[in-house]
């Protein structure tokens, strides 16, 4: 794990109680938006289907949903024939995914902090869940992702887009916590100083329906097979 003082430890520790009280209480409501999303996102379920393919591909192992708010998209990843469980921040989230899916494994902890052995994993996938982290706390979050990732593992990380490069990460008014959106190519280089290469990305342009006009970005990124320069 990168290590750093004991005041980024603290403004982690604040950045992460807020967000954790303000998704205990909107927890419910999430959950109700939330849960059949997949199904009118075709776009979202190709790219889902793309990285368990290629978690597949690299033989398997597990894979951690991170930031997986009621459960719904650990619950698609299982479907799609991976050892899938959900780590959330939010207790409440937690307890709505178990209920919700009492037949898969979902804890409660922090993407900087996991408790997951070096290693262990087959895949990660982040989706919307960084956009809480605050910039100068991403960096910590990347390694901890490539920390637990098996060698060849892949990481998927979805997440809106800014619209200023000179501006990388860009705060947005997020309906439940402070969120940022940021510079696809300036992310893609945050990956790669972690270790992760990017694979493949995917962009979708805002529709006339969506209620904020971002661009969603999808990223595929692989820690380095064992034996790799």
């Amino acid at each position: 794990m990168v290590e750093h003082d004991a005041l980024d430890v603290t403004r982690e520790a604040d950045a992460l109680g807020a967000t954790r009280e303000a998704y205990d209480a909107a927890a419910l409501t999430y959950a109700r938006l939330f849960r059949d999303s997949l199904r009118d996102s075709p776009l979202d379920r190709a790219m889902l289907g793309v990285f368990a393919e290629a978690v597949s591909a690299s033989g398997d192992g597990q894979v951690a949903d991170l930031g997986c708010g009621p459960g719904h998209v650990t619950a698609h990843l299982d479907e799609a024939g991976l050892a899938a469980f959900g780590v959330d921040a939010s207790p409440a989230m937690i307890e709505l995914a178990r209920q919700a899916y009492p037949g898969l494994r979902f804890d409660e902890g922090s993407m900087a902090a996991l408790a997951i052995a070096d290693g262990a994993l087959g895949g990660v996938l982040s989706r919307w869940s960084v956009i809480h982290t605050p910039p100068e706390e991403l960096p910590v979050v990347l390694a901890e992702f490539h920390r637990v990732l098996a060698p060849g593992g892949h990481l998927l990380i979805g997440f809106s887009a800014s619209d200023d490069p000179s501006h990388p990460a860009q705060v947005f008014d997020h309906a439940v916590a402070p969120a940022y959106r940021w510079w696809p190519d300036h992310l893609a280089a945050m990956l790669r100083e972690s270790g992760l290469a990017e694979v493949a990305r995917m962009v979708r342009e805002p529709q006339p329906t969506d209620r904020r006009q971002f661009r969603e970005i999808h990223l595929l990124a692989r820690k380095a097979p064992s034996g790799a320069v």
